[in-house]
């Protein structure tokens, strides 16, 4: 069985063309096990704290600092359960939602999802697929001035994942059903496996 762990970024809870796309990928995989992790109420922002306890080793940390490392311990342990992540990510003001930082800030951790090497920092979390719902009221997927595709798949792949496929509704604002229709069939055409 196809473990999933959906993650929505959209502030949108109704309306939402990302969580609709990531609906629709979903359904491409019948019988998987889903997990959602919604982040439109965002998630704490690291803090000098969590630094700090991030950079105890763990068998010295007090109860306080594992308290403060809990939420991220917890979405870093859904990542490591899944085999495919579908993300939901409406582009805001050309780049991704805060809420997918702040989930980035939590689980980049270096020991846990990736380490430095000689050769520098490698992902520890390889073997995993990732398909990003991307909707856009005007910025082209790929376009100068699309900063979130790149930023998803640079943060993906320092945490091990380079398996990244983008389906993309983009000019919502122009042509919503020519995006949704274009979407849509991407994700008819993947493969489930």
């Amino acid at each position: 069985m196809t473990n999933i762990l959906r993650i929505e970024t959209s502030a949108r809870k109704a309306g939402s063309f990302s969580r609709q796309l990531t609906e629709n990928i979903i359904a491409r995989f019948p019988g998987a096990d889903v997990t959602t992790r919604d982040l439109a109420s965002g998630l704490p922002v690291i803090s000098e704290t969590w630094v700090g306890a991030n950079f105890t080793p763990e068998a010295d940390r007090s109860d306080a600092q594992r308290d403060v490392l809990a939420l991220s311990d917890e979405l870093i342990a859904e990542v490591k359960a899944a085999d495919v992540l579908v993300i939901g990510l409406p582009i805001y003001n050309f780049s991704a939602p805060a809420a997918f930082k702040e989930w980035v800030d939590q689980i980049a951790r270096a020991g846990v999802t990736f380490t430095y090497t000689e050769n520098g920092p490698v992902g520890l979390l390889e073997g995993k697929r990732a398909i990003v719902a991307v909707a856009s009221g005007g910025v082209p997927l790929g376009s100068d001035y699309d900063h979130a595709t790149p930023l998803v798949r640079q943060v993906l792949g320092f945490i091990g994942i380079t398996d990244v496929e983008f389906i993309g509704a983009t000019g919502l604002n122009m042509n919503e059903a020519g995006a949704l229709e274009a979407a849509n069939t991407a994700i008819a055409a993947l493969k489930a496996a």
